[in-house]
């Protein structure tokens, strides 16, 4: 298999989910061996940073990449499209701290790489091909396990103590079927998890357009009200649980938690042959079990 980068750049913008501020990304070609990288071109050095797990700075609410003082957040959705697409070199220009929000989901990132298309390249492109089974567990009720397959497979299960989302599983048993099983899910949150969140000055640019609101614990209406408010949202009835926009798929929260796994996974930097069964996932597990097998990579243990 060889090498691949997009055959055109082409450029999306909107909203930064947590600081509010109207970003744009700039996708542009990029030579053999790049991989994928960001550049931050609002910055006079215009620095720039390789998607390797070796840079994850943080994940809460996504994942960020920091080197040298400067980061890239929320970079998971935008992964998941480059990898499953297979794209194996680009450059991502962007003139904010963030990348776009968008509607939440891989979508609108697939859709453009499909329309400008990809060009083979010369050289080959290395990739992790699985051959005894490794698992990552946390202590904590996550775990990870990665075992050998003719292809790359993914499977998440997540359970949460939720009255309306409980346990959902997703499957993606081909790469090939992202585009159409999981490009669209939304990332998603809880009604009462926003409030802190807005505290804590994060999801700045998140609204019922750009995230699966779940209302799952009655609040009163005056409260109701004002965090409708704050999201610029028309009043919503505080007596009525469940989800606050139409669902995609009926386990889309799992379908999306798949999306999150595919795109911090592909901080390792190279594509993996190898089923992924996952266990109440999350960006900060993700990362971590990309980490330790990255460093598995760099000693050159045998995976």
């Amino acid at each position: 298999m060889k090498q691949r980068t997009i055959r055109e750049s082409f450029a999306l913008r909107g909203k930064g989910l947590h600081t509010g501020v109207e970003i744009c990304a700039t996708l542009r070609p990029a030579l053999e061996g790049t991989g994928i990288c960001f550049r931050r071109v609002d910055m006079q050095e215009r620095p720039m940073m390789r998607a390797l797990a070796t840079f994850v700075g943080g994940t809460s609410r996504g994942t960020v990449l920091e080197q040298k003082g400067w980061k890239v957040s929320t970079v998971e959705h935008l992964l998941a499209a480059l990898y499953a697409m297979g794209v194996s070199n680009c450059m991502i220009e962007l003139d904010g701290p963030e990348v776009p929000i968008l509607d939440g989901s891989s979508r609108m990132w697939v859709d453009e790489i499909k329309r400008v298309g990809l060009e083979e390249q010369n050289c080959d492109l290395e990739e992790l091909v699985v051959r005894k089974p490794i698992v990552f567990d946390n202590g904590k009720g996550s775990w990870m396990k990665i075992e050998p397959c003719e292809r790359y497979e993914v499977f998440v299960h997540v359970d949460y103590p939720s009255p309306v989302l409980g346990k959902q599983d997703a499957v993606l048993s081909d790469v090939k079927d992202f585009d159409e099983e999981i490009a669209s899910a939304r990332t998603f949150c809880f009604l009462r998890e926003i409030k802190p969140l807005l505290q804590l000055e994060l999801i700045k640019g998140g609204d019922l357009q750009n995230a699966l609101v779940i209302y799952d614990k009655r609040m009163w209406q005056w409260s109701m009200n004002m965090l409708a408010r704050k999201l610029g949202q028309k009043p919503i009835d505080a007596t009525q649980l469940g989800y606050l926009s139409e669902l995609k798929y009926e386990n889309e929260p799992a379908r999306h938690k798949l999306l999150d796994v595919v795109g911090d996974m592909s901080l390792l930097g190279m594509p993996i042959r190898g089923k992924i069964t996952v266990s109440k996932p999350g960006h900060e597990f993700n990362t971590w079990c990309c980490k330790q097998l990255l460093k598995e990579l760099l000693t050159k243990k045998s995976v």
